[in-house]
């Protein structure tokens, strides 16, 4: 499909979009017979991929899990990091030893009092191989011990004490000074030990005990999650009586449940903003947000060969017009991505060291690869995931660039999310179209974890000794201009060996509904609904 087809394309999604309204805006008679007071609406583009935090890998699903369980620490509004279910900390002078004291009376959703009992015992389920979690160790790795019970030579995190009830002591490997921030992240929340399963995943609602505030009542795969507010939460009985979730694949038919008010927000996707920005009823409900958020286009130098050779990859980044893709096919509400950290996260840089768009140069790079006009070249898969119309129009527009560009022909493979991030994590996606969101603001979350031979991140099989002596030593620097230099030479270095492509950051469009207030947000997206307050 040519680029001037798929700007076709979208124009005629846009004009559905706009005829299939039923009236034009939001319907307030729809709203006033299907509204249910107290109860807070919004659909969910995927089917949850778990209902276990210690494996949950995917934003969507993070936003369902927030709601149910808690760490010691999390994000607030202003993007710092912040006491949870701890009360306070205390860090020893060399780095190293993070003492938590623990919030008094803390229940969890059956009852129990929290412990630092249930911490240990927690972060020790997350890393027990029988869970299976591909996130544990890039998450939770830096703790003393959690590697060796994730590699199944330990079943104690030696790492972490528990000198009372109420104090957890736990030391790290080196001084890293993002590990509050990365220590949020959901695969260590808190459950009470014994009264979740031990050594296999949660399945059902009923195995979902945390302390935060709201509990599952209702799962149905594929159609819906209802979570009811818990009134004994310790920052206070939430202000909604319940959340729903449908579950809604379908963006146009998402969009079509806010104008009849079924659902109070919905996530946009880019091709619908025009029509809503020219619609006299939703415009004003139209909100943006910025996202610490990349869209790139990552290459598998493990499962295709091909890609080992450095000159191929540049090629390929060379024929990619990112600047085509986002500001004519996409409209412009996205930035062009000239680098892999994005825009909020410490280190970002207008520009790194990107290969430009240059199709010459890339058809010249391609006959030194031993490739030329493309000859010899295979055809290669491109994945994407189902569900995101825009992932699916950034894929097609890459691959038929690439086929004008320098005669590579790619076959496009189109995968349900949770089959898809499966697929990932056994490295057997050979080429693929999707997104990388902070889970912390440093650079080490994008750098390190995509181009150092050890990077959570790194499912391309790439190594370069020079990334990782750059990453290595800034991982554990203190803050600073000299720690910044060194990720931005190994971005560099990485961005020219073009294993990743970044094509774009990320801007979320969503419609409000004016029923809903006292959202709380963060850079990272809504934080969980404590404040939040539905008419």
């Amino acid at each position: 499909m040519t680029i001037r087809s798929l700007l076709a394309t979208s124009a005629l999604a846009l004009l559905l979009v706009g005829c299939n309204s039923g009236g034009g805006g939001f319907s307030k008679n729809a709203a006033s017979t299907q509204a249910k007071v107290g109860i807070f609406r919004y659909p969910i583009p995927t089917t949850p991929t778990t209902l276990d935090p210690a494996t949950v890998e995917d934003g969507d699903t993070i936003d369902v899990l927030q709601q149910v369980f808690e760490g010691l620490v999390a994000w607030d509004e202003n993007n710092n990091v912040i006491p949870m279910l701890a009360e306070k900390w205390e860090i020893s002078p060399d780095g190293t030893n993070y003492t938590f004291t623990l919030r008094k009376g803390v229940k969890f959703h059956n009852g129990k009092e929290l412990t630092s009992e249930d911490v240990k015992w927690s972060i020790e389920r997350a890393a027990n191989p029988t869970i299976k979690s591909a996130v544990a160790g890039g998450y939770m790795g830096d703790i003393v011990g959690v590697k060796e019970v994730v590699d199944g030579k330990a079943t104690e995190v030696t790492g972490i004490t528990t000198p009372d009830p109420l104090t957890v002591v736990i030391k790290i490997d080196k001084p890293r000074p993002y590990f509050l921030g990365k220590f949020t992240y959901l695969c260590s929340a808190v459950m009470p030990k014994g009264d979740v399963p031990a050594t296999a995943n949660i399945s059902k609602p009923a195995e979902m005990i945390g302390t935060g505030p709201f509990t599952v009542t209702e799962y149905v795969p594929d159609q819906v999650v209802k979570l009811k507010a818990f009134k004994d939460y310790h920052g206070g009985a939430p202000r909604v009586e319940g959340i729903e979730r449908p579950i809604v694949k379908d963006g146009v038919v998402r969009l079509n449940m806010f104008r009849t008010g079924e659902v109070d927000l919905v996530a946009l996707e880019r091709q619908d903003v025009a029509g809503i920005k020219a619609d006299p009823e939703l415009k004003d409900q139209l909100k943006f947000y910025d996202r610490p958020s990349v869209y790139y286009v990552g290459l598998n130098l493990r499962k295709t060969k091909v890609f080992e050779n450095r000159k191929l990859r540049q090629a390929i980044a060379m024929a990619i017009n990112k600047d085509q893709i986002v500001n004519e096919l996409m409209g412009g509400q996205n930035t062009v991505a000239n680098g892999v950290i994005p825009p909020g996260v410490l280190g970002h840089r207008d520009k790194a060291a990107v290969l430009p768009y240059d199709v010459e140069g890339a058809k010249k790079m391609l006959a030194e690869a031993g490739f030329p006009g493309g000859k010899g070249l295979p055809t290669i898969e491109l994945w994407c995931r189902d569900g995101r119309p825009d992932v699916k129009l950034v894929t097609e527009a890459v691959s038929t660039q690439l086929d004008k560009n320098i005669g590579l022909k790619t076959k496009i493979v189109i995968k349900e999310w949770g089959a898809y991030l499966d697929a990932r994590n056994n490295y057997e996606i050979p080429f693929c179209h999707m997104r990388w969101a902070a889970d912390y603001l440093d650079p080490e979350n994008f750098v390190s974890f995509f181009f150092a031979s050890y990077g959570a991140e790194n499912r391309s099989g790439y190594a370069n000794p020079a990334v990782d002596a750059l990453t290595s030593r800034a991982d554990t620097m203190p803050l600073g201009e000299d720690r910044l230099k060194l990720y931005h030479e190994a971005e560099d270095i990485a961005l020219q060996d073009a294993v990743l492509i970044p094509i774009y950051f990320q801007r979320d469009a969503e419609l409000v509904s004016p029923r809903v207030s006292g959202q709380r947000e963060s850079i990272f997206g809504h934080l969980p609904h404590t404040t939040t307050s539905v008419k």
